[in-house]
């Protein structure tokens, strides 16, 4: 069944209002740091005062039963809640080049624009990086490269992303003295990136952090690399570079290690071919592979357009594509499509799906209401008839 409400205007979360501080005075306040450092958070008010297609849940949490942390990797059968559920706001691909970059420069706190209020109403909030964070390196020999000074980071945390990954076809557009600088970068501001690292296995390490009791892991990889790249930019044995999904067999081992210690794990993906609005093959394949290896939720990102989500019958959660997110499209067309999925999870359970449209204005997304968003969120939900998901969990 599917729900298409307008929620009633609530109070502004006690985190957005501390995000801009907390980009201020980032060593002042408690944070992770890269590379998969635990963090406790407190709760933050869940929902939006922007209009949500949501997709009903089977499953109430309030009814779950404890059972051991990571139990179920690999189940029949519906998945129960366990714990506390937990809110997960998603962005797709951001970058600060054209006129998202002009907003950067005019105040970071700033610069994601209003969708930063649904982002920082979540527990923990997730999206792509789409640019290496530098002002040095060497452009790489391809058609468009991207990159953002360190004051990227600020404008992430104040618009409430806890975590970003930086695995994908534009995170090495500098070089290995881009890459560097990202890492630096990240390290300096306290901010936590995965899918990148000084060798493969940092690039593969979670980020881990604990909400409400529940220990959350999240591992980030690419499947979109270009072939003249993808040798170099490649994470390997004391070797810097992306953590690539192409390594299949390497992606797996790490959603099993990212499994234990875990009650939730997501893999966020680069993945899909540009424009193209029903997943490949290859996406669909490893959705499985994941999903057995212990993955909850997988979700990516890169055609620049809206891809379906919903529930596979192994009950992980699936999302082919987020789209744009923070980028320079303009226009009424599909690469101005956006929006943030927004998921309630206990434990290996996601009991709901929420869908909040946005529309790209100016480099940035801005939510939709009224016609505009009912509009929107039909043409969200039919995405999902190619992609052999459910509107619903597995019962």
């Amino acid at each position: 069944m599917r729900r298409f409400s307008v929620p009633r205007a609530r109070p502004s979360s006690p985190r957005a209002a501390l995000g801009v501080a907390g980009a201020l005075v980032a060593g002042l306040v408690a944070c992770s740091v890269p590379y998969g450092d635990d963090k406790d958070q407190a709760g933050r008010a869940s929902g939006s005062a922007t209009p949500t297609g949501r997709v009903a849940a089977a499953a109430d949490a309030s009814t779950a039963a404890t059972r051991p942390a990571g139990a179920g990797a690999g189940q029949d059968g519906p998945r129960r809640p366990t714990g506390t559920p937990v809110t997960i706001a998603f962005g797709g691909d951001i970058h600060f080049a054209g006129s998202p970059g002009a907003r950067l420069a005019a105040d970071p706190a700033t610069a994601i624009g209003p969708m930063a209020a649904t982002l920082s109403a979540a527990d923990l909030a997730i999206a792509n990086l789409e640019t290496a964070v530098t002002t040095g390196g060497t452009p790489a020999p391809k058609e468009y490269t991207f990159r953002a000074p360190p004051t990227a980071f600020d404008a992430l945390r104040a618009a409430g992303i806890d975590v970003v990954t930086m695995a994908n076809n534009h995170g090495m557009d500098y070089g290995l003295e881009g890459l560097r600088d990202s890492l630096r970068g990240a390290s300096a501001a306290h901010y936590p990136v995965i899918g990148i690292g000084e060798d493969d296995t940092r690039a593969f390490t979670p980020y881990r952090t604990t909400v409400k009791g529940q220990r959350i892991a999240v591992v980030g990889a690419t499947q979109v690399l270009d072939d003249e790249l993808a040798a170099a930019w490649t994470a390997g044995p004391h070797k810097p570079g992306l953590a690539s999904a192409k390594q299949v067999d390497r992606l797996v081992a790490a959603v099993r290690a990212a499994r234990s210690g875990a009650d939730t794990v997501i893999v966020f993906l680069h993945w899909g071919t540009e424009q193209q609005q029903c997943p490949t093959d290859t996406q669909r394949s490893l959705v499985p592979l994941l999903a057995a290896a212990g993955a909850d939720v997988v979700v990516g990102s890169h055609a620049h357009v809206l891809l379906g989500g919903g529930w596979a019958d192994s009950g992980v959660y699936v999302d082919y594509g987020l789209g744009n997110f923070v980028f320079y499209s303009s226009g009424n067309g599909p690469n101005t499509a956006s929006g943030v999925l927004r998921l309630t999870v206990a434990g290996r359970a996601v009991t709901d799906a929420t869908w909040v449209p946005a529309r790209i204005v100016g480099g940035a997304p801005r939510p939709l209401t009224g016609a505009a968003a009912g509009q929107a969120l039909g043409g969200w939900n039919a995405l999902r008839g190619c992609t052999g998901l459910s509107d619903t969990p597995p019962r």
